[in-house]
């Protein structure tokens, strides 16, 4: 059962990674080193995920089963006696090396991704060089800023711990160093992050339960990205009209021409045509080679912020007409959920979810269950805080997850302790991934589904993933007393510390910051139990969804005007293809059946048949060549575009 368990968790982990990137990424535009890397980012993330909780119950096993309880050992003294003695007989045989040769591939991997290819392939891509030389150049110079400070600091603690610890430098202590400063790294950003999603994810839930909440929020939503799509659009403005300068100063024939060309090449088809469309400036010194990089790296992010605020805008509005659809259906005697706009849906969901089993959930099941599942996650994160705030106490245990995993051991029972510590370290995950997301600076960062997200926000999450995720799991390990280090008791510890060490290279950090620190989330989580973040940027000037204040009702009440206004707007839009359709089913009963120019003349009306969609108005205004279509399941892709053939660009 122990191998089956093992072989179900590996191929979860696939299957979950390729899902997510199928839905957010689109592996048709991405180039293929950058699909492969963030889809390893993923995988090897949540593989950690799965497999821990099986390290934990095979480490409770043996210490059961396997050894004299009566003299624990620890990480050092286990690594002693396997060289001295023959390993102990366990009533069922497991090898020795799985787990430790598992976790080497997997953590080394995942580091070196996070911390130096994936850093390079983001700087890369919003490079402004024209040739891959400059680009590598570039990149390598903006990383070397970035981990310049890093080394300078690495450099210090070395020279602090050679001087007053007396330790020998190796290189096995060096990788050792390394491993503690990103875990001590991520651990530093988990509680962060820990400290505003374990009060705003249950908070989430029960408010999303409330109809007129939420749809107040989006309007509020809504009224927001209209100022960030304007911004966008100016900001597009005024790079057309420095190219617009440059086109006229750069001819055919100048050297720099060809650079011109690729810059404008990256423009959608639309504003193509609106840069021709502009006058010429009567006289325009030849811009510098200099000066077309930097060009070409503020067009290049410019697109990114549009293409983020069109799609967010995009998603926003449908999202509000589903909510305006529910409200409207509550107080309808019907129990048949009616849509103001057509869906395209599978056939298999039209089946499955009928218009009555739709009333039903929308307007009378879906309140219940997400007060429920509010409820349920609250309970879990005042578990959390509790187990992090007196995980360190040894006697007697306070940590709630410590007793549940004891508790689980002394009965023997592995496949609970299996079941509680997937279940705590996936909504520990799911806490600080959340809200990482929601850190969107600049509108780069922001995974879009329906195919929406670029190449950029993709590596900035696997990055992410890559460096939260060892942290997390040696956070969790510390709550449930196998960490040795934080409880000081001679222990048999899991293969994954074994591999990963521990976070107390430094006194300070085996003192002080490894054991303290997260007790800094209950403080965090009532900041945002308070709402103390929200409302003091709002004072900054950034608005924030704080209550019933000036600023928000305004920004309500645009929002609900704005959708009013986009509503009619795709009214007659959907009014328009239905005339044509109908005037399509007239025309075909006057023309003959057999003929080729009738078949194409109906072929050409067929698409009027199609739903409304916002995203392809979208790639109508601002083109193809940014913007991904929105594909369903039963729409296939018209055409495949192919990878660049460069390195993520036409270099």
């Amino acid at each position: 059962m122990y191998y089956t368990l093992f072989i179900i968790e590996i191929i979860s982990a696939l299957i979950l990674a390729a899902t997510l990137l199928y839905r957010y990424g689109d592996c048709y535009r991405n180039h293929i080193i950058v699909t492969v890397s963030v889809l390893t980012a993923w995988y090897f993330s949540f593989l950690i995920m799965f497999i821990l909780p099986l390290d934990i119950s095979w480490t409770v096993y043996r210490t059961h089963q396997c050894l004299n309880t009566s003299t624990p050992l620890d990480s050092t003294s286990l690594s002693n006696s396997t060289t001295a003695a023959p390993a102990p007989q366990c009533p069922i045989s497991w090898p020795d090396k799985v787990f430790p040769n598992l976790w080497r591939v997997v953590y080394w991997t995942s580091q070196c991704l996070t911390w130096l290819i994936m850093p390079m392939m983001q700087s890369y891509s919003k490079a402004g060089d024209f040739t891959v030389k400059g680009k590598l150049k570039s990149a390598l110079v903006d990383n070397a800023i970035y981990y310049g400070s890093y080394l300078f600091i690495c450099g210090i603690l070395l020279i602090y711990l050679a001087f007053t610890s007396g330790v020998t430098l190796d290189g096995s202590k060096i990788k050792a160093i390394a491993s503690s400063a990103s875990n001590t790294w991520g651990l530093f950003l988990l509680i962060l992050l820990l400290g505003y999603a374990l009060v705003e994810v249950p908070r989430n839930l029960w408010n999303n339960s409330k109809k007129n909440y939420t749809l107040t929020y989006c309007y509020f939503k809504i009224a927001k990205l209209s100022t960030d799509k304007f911004e966008a659009e100016e900001t597009i403005d005024d790079i057309l009209e420095s190219l617009n300068c440059v086109t006229a100063a750069v001819g055919s024939g100048h050297p720099l021409y060809r650079h011109v060309e690729t810059i404008v090449q990256k423009l959608p088809v639309q504003l193509r045509d609106k840069l021709g469309s502009r006058a010429p400036p009567e006289r325009t010194p030849p811009p510098s080679l200099k000066s077309l990089i930097n060009l070409h790296k503020k067009t290049i992010k410019a697109l990114h912020v549009l293409q983020r605020t069109e799609t967010q805008y995009s998603l926003m509005l449908e999202r509000t007409y589903h909510l305006e659809d529910v409200a409207a259906n509550c107080r309808s005697p019907d129990h048949h959920f009616q849509h103001t706009f057509q869906m395209s849906r599978p056939k298999v969901q039209r089946i499955l979810y009928p218009p009555l089993v739709e009333w039903y959930w929308e307007c009378f099941l879906k309140q219940y269950f997400l007060k429920t599942m509010a409820v349920v996650t609250g309970i879990l994160s005042i578990m959390v805080v509790w187990s992090e705030v007196t995980f360190f106490n040894k006697e007697p245990v306070l940590s709630i997850f410590a007793n549940i995993v004891s508790a689980a051991g002394k009965n023997f029972n592995y496949i609970a302790i299996v079941t509680i510590s997937t279940l705590i370290i996936c909504y520990i995950f799911y806490c600080a991934y959340s809200t990482v997301l929601k850190i969107r600076v600049l509108n780069l960062y922001y995974l879009a589904p329906h195919h929406q997200t670029n190449e950029y926000s993709l590596i900035f999450s696997g990055m992410m993933v890559c460096r939260l995720t060892p942290a997390m799991c040696l956070n969790f390990l510390g709550l449930i007393h196998l960490d040795s280090h934080i409880i000081t008791q001679r222990i048999m510890e899991t293969y994954y510390t074994q591999i990963m060490g521990h976070m107390d290279v430094l006194r300070i950090i085996a003192e002080g910051f490894n054991i303290y620190f997260p007790m800094l989330v209950i403080l965090l989580c009532l900041a945002t139990y308070f709402s103390l973040g929200s409302r003091l940027l709002s004072l900054c000037g950034f608005q924030q969804f704080v209550g019933d204040d000036d600023l928000t009702t305004d920004l309500v009440d645009e929002g609900r005007e704005l959708v009013k206004r986009e509503k009619r707007r795709r009214q007659r839009v959907e009014e328009s293809m239905s005339r044509r359709r109908d005037y399509s089913e007239r025309l075909s009963a006057y023309r003959p059946r057999d003929t080729d120019g009738e078949r194409t003349d109906i072929h050409s009306y067929q698409r009027a048949e199609l739903p409304y969609n916002r995203q392809d108005d979208i790639d109508r205004r601002f083109g193809e060549s940014t913007l991904p279509t929105v594909r369903t399941e039963e729409r296939r892709r018209d055409k495949l575009t192919i990878p660049p053939k460069g390195l993520f660009d036409d270099v």
